[in-house]
């Protein structure tokens, strides 16, 4: 079997539409399309055509058309791979798209892998690791924020620092590298105070982009507020409420919930990875044990806690272990029902808590108005917008980051200590390396194939 270097997907979601695209990159792609594709202009080949031009025609097989469509030619390295590119824009249905990717399969293509159009862009110096990560980000954005940050990085602003970072501390591996090769002509006399600026700079720039992470989370999942309650408080029907829908069973009967129920909501503005769990009370029913469990378990993990306090009922050893929970989280509390009768002594609950207590209906929408003040001044100083700061959402982003700020603190510790300069030298060499991980450098074959992997098809 001769093996390929051209590569061929599906590049538009599974099922019927108005459209859909198969995209075709390598060294063959071109002469591959064209071996299928009939112009409407008899003689015409796409072999000869300039790039970035479109074309209309027919796919066919053995003279039997198949579709209508268009042709765009993208020639190396002008493409979004580097590689000769061509796109098929066909009609939508997966019958159509499906025959016409078997038919260029079948003239010499191979069936890419997830992710693999945007893996050749990285390895062919289309984009750096950190963009291509950024692609991923931008196609599974839940809400504004991530998107914005995820064009950001598609730009290249984190990559942008990175590299400033970098320069600079090459600068000094060189300059220290020569003065160790050369002591005659190159003299290392009061470099302390000159490699010190250096340090102090972007120390406090890596310090920054790491105080970003969490921000940069957030934005990018949402704030994960976690919904707690006792059973029948009203959890589920505030759930309904934040979506707009009916997504969770709401009943007369306790301990309905028995499982968490995850949706990503924009709540006015505010992005929420919003979690509803089971009631919290003392059971002998195993199965609701497990998402009593589970609800304590989903409380430890979240950004922000909902707890949903039945207004018709007095505090009881359920509410106590509840709080509990709460302490030291960011938390506010949902006095719930108060479209009828309130019996929960509000100031005793304010009292053990210490924490926010808003009257609410989940029934009455009574309250979400303060809810969202309340949130918005928790976590974006009563304001949700996006700035043009640079902000840290990648976990693996994180962690090169902070391993290269142990390795500056190392040399600062070093200077400070009046070691020799080669010490500096190795620690240097070590922030750098770390910083290149974020840009693809030095980074091993199988972290790049799993990073690509978690790419859609065509992609």
């Amino acid at each position: 079997m001769k093996i390929t270097n051209t590569i061929a997907a599906i590049s538009t979601p599974a099922g019927n539409s108005g459209i859909g695209i198969i995209r075709v990159s390598g060294d063959e792609a071109i002469q591959i399309v064209n071996k299928i594709f009939q112009s409407n202009k008899e003689g015409k080949s796409l072999c000869d055509v300039p790039s970035h031009t479109v074309h209309y025609g027919n796919i066919v097989d053995c003279e039997k058309t198949i579709d209508q469509v268009l042709v765009i030619v993208m020639k190396n390295p002008h493409s979004y791979t580097g590689e000769d590119t061509v796109e098929i824009d066909c009609h939508g249905g997966m019958l159509i798209l499906q025959k016409i990717l078997d038919l260029v399969i079948k003239n010499g293509a191979r069936a890419a892998e997830p992710g693999e159009f945007t893996k050749r862009a990285f390895l062919n110096g289309r984009m750096d690791l950190s963009q291509a990560e950024a692609v991923m980000d931008l196609i599974h954005a839940k809400n504004e924020f991530a998107r914005n940050s995820s064009i950001e990085q598609l730009k290249g602003n984190i990559s942008k620092k990175i590299k400033e970072i970098r320069s600079d501390i090459l600068h000094h591996i060189a300059l220290i590298e020569a003065a160790l090769d050369d002591p005659e002509h190159i003299s290392l006399e009061g470099y302390g105070q000159e490699i010190k600026k250096m340090l102090d700079k972007n120390i406090l720039e890596i310090e920054n982009l790491l105080n970003t992470f969490d921000d940069g989370r957030i934005m990018k999942e949402g704030i994960k507020t976690v919904i707690l309650g006792k059973p029948n408080a009203g959890k589920s029907t505030l759930l309904n409420l934040l979506l707009g829908q009916e997504r969770a069973i709401v009943t007369d009967v306790e301990g309905t919930t028995r499982d968490i129920l995850e949706e990503n909501i924009y709540f006015n503005g505010i992005p929420l990875k919003i979690i509803d769990t089971a009631g919290i009370r003392e059971t002998e029913d195993k199965i609701e044990m497990i998402g009593v469990s589970k609800a304590k378990e989903m409380a430890l993990q979240a950004d922000l806690i909902l707890y949903v306090a039945d207004g018709s009922k007095k505090i009881d050893e359920n509410d106590r272990e509840i709080i509990q929970l709460i302490q030291g989280k960011q938390a506010i509390i949902l006095i719930n029902k108060s479209d009828i009768e309130t019996v929960m002594d509000i100031e005793e609950l304010k009292s053990i808590s210490n924490r926010k207590v808003i009257v609410f209906s989940a029934k009455e929408k009574i309250g979400l108005e303060q809810l969202e003040k309340e949130i918005r001044e928790m976590f974006y100083e009563g304001k949700v917008k996006y700035n043009d700061q640079i902000y840290i959402t990648n976990a693996r982003h994180k962690e090169a980051l902070q391993n290269t700020y142990n390795s500056l603190m190392q040399v600062q510790n070093s200077v400070q200590e009046g070691l020799s300069e080669d010490f500096y030298s190795i620690d240097l060499m070590d922030a750098y390396t770390f910083l290149g991980l974020i840009l693809g450098e030095s980074v091993e074959d199988d972290l790049v194939n799993e990073i690509f992997s978690k790419f859609c098809m065509g992609k």
